[in-house]
């Protein structure tokens, strides 16, 4: 599973990620086209703990996310 650290987003970004309910979903545009579509669930707070090699830095992750998007459409 990919990480996206919060911290590492625009305050603006940051903000309507966390801001999004469970089952609430964000849409992805780029260029006025659908590039994909996120869901935002309750994370258990056991799962938080761990979910990537703590050395996995922010590019690798970016583009991890970037290759997923490009491979769905």
């Amino acid at each position: 599973m990919a990480r996206l650290d919060l911290d590492d987003l625009p305050p603006k970004i940051a903000a309507l990620l966390t801001g999004l309910g469970e089952g609430e979903e964000l849409l992805l545009v780029q260029n006025g086209a659908v590039a994909g579509r996120l869901t935002a669930g309750a994370v258990p707070a056991a799962a938080a703990v761990a979910l990537v090699e703590p050395d996995q830095n922010a590019r690798e992750v970016f583009e991890n996310f970037r290759a997923a998007i490009e491979d769905e459409f």
